[in-house]
């Protein structure tokens, strides 16, 4: 199963793993086959521990654990794996609708062909939102989201001279409601929506946002 167009460009383990590693070489070669297990783990709907992956690939846990030093560093880093195609989008169109739409059009498949692995990562998003909430101290883990925002942006752009700060900041605050696995849950599992029919109504609706912020600031 092919699950990366990155192949050559793994993303890199969390800050806090004990050793930095290559770009080439055999512990290249062994954080790939990692990144590569847990994903086919996370496509069948299974959020594995870095144990799970260890064992799986053949990987002892010790050098498995400094690699990923958490089930969250790991989740982390196989998200920024998938999510390579989506965020390496750059805008071309002057168009802010065109933009937008490009952007969806591109990204949504993307998004769709790893749906379960995006739907394993919010579950631990979740699940680390009620740790920080029953956590006195401050230290449980966060899992880092934002990419849509930068994307969203870069989108809109073309909207700066006509939007003020604040209209702008809403506009993109609507849209990143839409472009995410959150939207696409809803829109499957409680509309009933195919791939296609998910796919047409984001769309539909971030055009409608562009278009309503364009038209109340007229």
């Amino acid at each position: 199963m092919a699950i990366s167009r990155q192949q050559s460009d793994f993303a890199q383990p969390p800050a806090d793993a004990l050793d930095a590693v290559p770009v080439k070489g055999p512990r290249a070669r062994t954080q790939r086959l990692m990144l590569q297990t847990a994903t086919e783990l996370m496509q069948h709907g299974h959020t594995p521990s870095v144990n799970e992956v260890a064992e799986e690939a053949g990987v002892s846990r010790a050098t498995a654990y400094r690699y990923f030093p958490s089930q969250l560093a790991l989740v982390q880093s196989v998200v920024n794996e998938v999510l390579g195609p989506i965020t390496n989008w750059e805008p071309a169109a002057e168009d802010a609708e065109e933009r937008l739409t490009d952007l969806l059009t591109h990204s949504l498949p993307l998004i769709d062909e790893f749906e379960a692995t995006f739907r394993a990562a919010l579950k631990i998003y979740l699940e680390q939102w009620a740790n920080r909430k029953h956590d006195a101290n401050g230290t449980a883990e966060e899992f880092k989201r934002g990419h849509r925002l930068k994307m969203l942006n870069d989108a809109v752009s073309p909207l700066k001279g006509s939007l003020g700060d604040e209209e702008l900041e809403r506009l993109v605050g609507g849209l990143s409601a839409l472009f995410g696995i959150e939207t696409i849950v809803v829109l499957k599992d409680i509309n009933g929506m195919d791939s296609r029919q998910t796919r047409n109504t984001i769309i539909w609706a971030a055009k409608s946002l562009v278009r309503q912020a364009i038209m109340e600031n007229q």
